[in-house]
């Protein structure tokens, strides 16, 4: 009798072990994905086709900044562009009904994710928001040599 109850122990004991360590084991393989998506990797890089339902420059939804709500064959996906003023610096205007293509990927942010556009194009003209490295761009990235000629001195 104490033999059968010290194998039930030793038993129960290996099942808990395993199984903890079964448990510690998929939450680190769980991790990994999340903390990629929390940075810009240009391969892991998409791009949505679709139309503008809504743009908005200065969003109260996280991240800060320019958004547009965006029509795609699957659905509406809110897409982070950053600085509203890099698109008007490009001269690019984003009005409900436009086709747009925007190149980006999904990066999360809390417990939501959000699609971090890089280059937003409309027809001909393609804009960058982020580098390749995800980082947001500033209005005066977009000026051509002579606008920025043009502001020299200017404070």
């Amino acid at each position: 009798m104490i033999h059968t109850n010290k194998i039930r122990l030793g038993i129960l004991t290996l099942g808990i072990v395993l199984g903890s360590s079964l448990w510690s084991q998929a939450q680190l393989a769980t991790r990994p994905d999340v903390e990629q998506l929390r940075s810009y990797n240009v391969s892991r890089e998409g791009f949505l086709l679709g139309t503008v339902v809504r743009f908005t420059t200065a969003s109260d939804t996280s991240p800060m900044g320019a958004h547009v709500l965006f029509q795609t064959s699957s659905g509406q996906i809110d897409v982070h562009l950053g600085d509203a003023r890099v698109l008007k610096a490009a001269g690019l205007e984003l009005n409900p009904g436009d086709s747009v293509r925007i190149v980006g990927e999904p990066l999360a942010s809390g417990d939501s994710t959000y699609f971090a556009a890089r280059i937003v194009q409309k027809g001909a003209q393609a804009v960058a928001v982020r580098n390749t490295k995800g980082f947001l761009t500033t209005p005066a990235s977009v000026l051509t040599p002579a606008q920025k000629e043009a502001l020299r001195g200017v404070r």
